[in-house]
């Protein structure tokens, strides 16, 4: 379909926000991007998804590909790009080429240059400028900012980046078919791990109640994704609204402590790009901590929970504290 003119106007007035994480005004972005008077300009698809729980991205590409597309020819058409980019996993290429190189001809017959990059899965491609860098064959980690990517992206040209539920909803806004829902993923201690199209306004527990996945023992749910999201208690999921990532991992209360910190230091010591040295040392000797102690070691580790938020490079180093500090507020004081 044609891009409305007002495209722009409608994604505002919808308030289609980025569904990568950051949440970032997706009308600001097509804005800047569109008005740069540098060219070639991008558009970028990023289907990266590496965080455990997170899963939402495979699902829409499974059922919703074609709204995918719509969404972004859209954008390369409003913002006057020469060429998409779709960045798949090297996990989702395999399982999806077929049928987006199908769907790349179609474009390609209407005037659209589009092509798949496959990016070697890690948790920090998920990270916009890390992966630039991926895209331009450098090393994959987080670039200094600003300048930004609609400033100074792909090559160095404005460049429209969007996680592909972002650009779904954008086409179904095109469409007048947006009901201001979004997708779920749900996982962990439930009945059926699954994704689920609800509305946005929904608390975690309304989620997990309509899914019917809401434990009938004590649980406790990390919310925003399996590694970096806040755990908050059964209590507070009845008024915790949902934002960033929308993915829920539900555990029982009586899941051992231990074993679910060592989870996400193992995680955040795997996937740090190491080009920071507070990550880089920080995920190291968290990790170390924990596997030399028999319990928690929690003043030991709270020394190094300031470095990390304070000076990490990227998000990632920034967000190693947040399951933990959040974990051993609102959940660990129920236990005893």
């Amino acid at each position: 379909m044609a891009a409305p003119a007002n495209i722009i106007e409608k994604i505002e007035k919808a308030g289609i926000i980025g569904r990568g994480g950051a949440e970032y005004p997706a009308h600001l972005k097509w804005r800047a991007v569109r008005n740069a008077s540098v060219t070639p300009k991008y558009v970028i698809c990023n289907v990266s998804e590496r965080e455990p729980g997170v899963f939402k991205d495979y699902h829409i590409l499974a059922h919703n590909l074609p709204t995918v597309m719509t969404g972004l020819t859209l954008a390369m058409e409003t913002v006057g790009a020469t060429e998409g980019v779709i960045n798949l996993n090297a996990i989702y290429e395999k399982k999806f080429k077929k049928e987006l190189d199908t769907a790349i001809a179609d474009a390609s017959k209407r005037g659209f240059k589009i092509r798949i990059f496959e990016e070697a899965p890690s948790y920090i491609g998920g990270e916009e400028t890390a992966l630039l860098n991926a895209m331009e064959g450098k090393r994959c980690e987080p670039r200094l900012k600003p300048p930004f990517p609609t400033q100074s992206g792909l090559y160095g040209k404005p460049t429209l980046i969007h996680n592909v539920e972002t650009l779904f909803d954008i086409a179904l806004v095109a469409q007048g078919k947006y009901e201001g829902k979004r997708y779920f993923s749900i996982s962990g201690a439930v009945d059926s791990i699954g994704v689920y199209h609800l509305p946005a306004s929904l608390t975690v527990q309304k989620v997990l109640q309509q899914t019917k996945n809401e434990p009938k023992e004590e649980y406790f749910v990390q919310v925003g994704g399996g590694a970096s999201g806040t755990v908050i208690n059964q209590e507070q999921a009845s008024t915790t609204m949902i934002g960033g990532t929308a993915a829920l991992t539900v555990h029982l209360l009586a899941e051992d402590p231990r074993t679910l910190v060592l989870d996400w230091l193992k995680f955040y010591r795997a996937e740090s790009c190491g080009k920071c040295t507070p990550c880089r040392e920080g995920t190291y000797q968290l990790l170390k901590m924990m596997e030399e102690s028999r319990s928690i070691p929690w003043k030991k580790m709270e020394s190094l929970f300031d470095v990390l938020e304070q000076t990490s490079f990227c998000a990632l180093g920034r967000s190693v504290p947040v399951p933990l500090k959040s974990y051993a507020a609102n959940v660990l004081p129920l236990r005893t």
